[in-house]
């Protein structure tokens, strides 16, 4: 592959932006052009920009969301700009988009923005909009959740099937959130638990539905995303303007995408002939490593994976490859995913401490981990990181699709 990321940006997910267009507008203005700032660009410069977003019609009763970000930034008016939606995975899927056109010769430079605003409606009327990425009318018709009552399912087929020991959500859970201390843009950077929040004690850490209790689950919030993407040729013309190298930006390396039915009972009944539960997470990891030569992900530095709920989290690492299916407790207990170990996870948080703004996400994650590579993560840097991968789900694991970002030595 021969596209570079030349810069990115994120809001503050802490930040409650006004339920409406100007909220919208709002957001994904302020994070493209910190974007183009970072990579050194005019909003002026971008060929191609595409939007990524769930449900701005539901929160805010508002569509066309390429003409709001047109309006936002006056400079991209008579640009091609599309919107993109996969559920939670709808940032990734607008990368896709714009990588498809770079790598075609269509354009030279692209700005992806991922954006959402979810927090000015009350929780059931959210759990409601939310519940349009499942089978409305067939999945979780009783939940008042609709979300973590589909989890707490595939808790309940991973505690049938393999066997589950809630320390092990726990863990995660608990290591995600004091991940998210050392992000200054996490929702739940300052947030402190007593003793207890994370085990399961039904006062302190009441069950939302099934298995999963409140700290297992990761919250929405309101925020945007932003990365500019270059080809070959556009990287080569930003690096001469500007006395760098093209060597000098993050690179991706490759990238998997899956799609799968949308019914998860219709996911569990079929495990694949290695028993993964979901063979189409796997394939999109498994593309996206190959396409990058990678022969397994143990070689790379660090990972951003989707932990919309720590269960979530648990299946990937096995989906990654980095244990048996049913045996993610063995790279739990190992400590081979802390900030000290051979192949830290979510060092920004995660979902669960970084924050959900859903159409943002997948964008938010190669932020991540273009700095990570780049050695711009501050406080989050895993040192001496140069490839990373990013794993991004929509629905329950119905799209999957993942990236793989290194930069070359200097």
């Amino acid at each position: 592959m021969s596209v570079r990321i030349l810069g990115g940006s994120q809001t503050d997910f802490g930040q409650r932006w006004p339920t409406s267009t100007d909220g919208l507008a709002d957001l994904l203005s302020t994070a493209s052009l910190a974007a183009l700032q970072d990579a050194e660009l005019d909003a002026g410069d971008v060929d191609v920009a595409h939007v990524g977003n769930l449900a701005g019609e539901l929160f805010t009763g508002q569509a066309h969301l390429g003409g709001v970000l047109a309006s936002a930034v006056p400079e991209l008016a008579g640009r091609p700009i599309s919107r993109h939606e996969a559920a939670c995975a709808s940032g990734s899927i607008a990368v896709l988009a714009a990588i498809a056109e770079l790598e075609a010769g269509h354009h030279d430079l692209a700005l992806v923005t991922g954006v959402e605003v979810m927090r000015g409606v009350p929780a059931a009327t959210a759990a409601g909009f939310l519940g349009s990425a499942a089978w409305v009318g067939r999945e979780a018709v009783d939940a008042e959740f609709v979300w973590p009552a589909l989890f707490a399912e595939l808790a309940d087929h991973y505690a049938e099937r393999f066997g589950l020991d809630h320390a092990h959500l726990a863990a995660i859970a608990e290591l995600n959130h004091t991940n998210a201390h050392r992000n200054p843009l996490a929702q739940a950077r300052d947030w402190d638990f007593p003793d207890g929040a994370f085990g399961e004690d039904d006062q302190v850490n009441p069950i939302v539905e099934g298995r999963l209790r409140k700290t297992d689950c990761g919250r929405i919030t309101d925020g945007a995303a932003a990365i500019v993407l270059a080809s070959e040729r556009g990287a080569e013309r930003w690096a001469a303007a500007r006395g760098r190298r093209v060597e000098d930006a993050a690179r991706i390396d490759g990238f998997g995408l899956r799609t799968d039915r949308i019914v998860l009972e219709e996911k569990l009944a079929t495990p694949d002939g290695d028993g993964y539960v979901f063979p189409s997470l796997r394939g999109a990891v498994r593309d996206a490593l190959d396409r990058a030569q990678v022969a397994d992900v143990r070689d790379l530095d660090v990972v951003e994976l989707h932990d919309c709920f720590s269960i979530t989290e648990y299946a990937t690492l096995e989906h990654l490859g980095l244990a048996a299916p049913g045996e993610a407790w063995k790279v739990i207990e190992g400590g081979l995913i802390g900030p000290d170990g051979d192949l830290p996870v979510n060092p920004s948080g995660g979902l669960i401490g970084s924050g959900h703004p859903v159409g943002a996400t997948g964008v938010r994650m190669l932020v991540d981990v273009q700095r990570q590579v780049t050695d711009q993560a501050q406080d989050m840097q895993v040192a001496g990181a140069r490839r990373a991968l990013t794993v991004n789900i929509g629905g329950s694991c119905t799209t999957s699709a993942a990236f793989v970002v290194g930069k070359d030595e200097a």
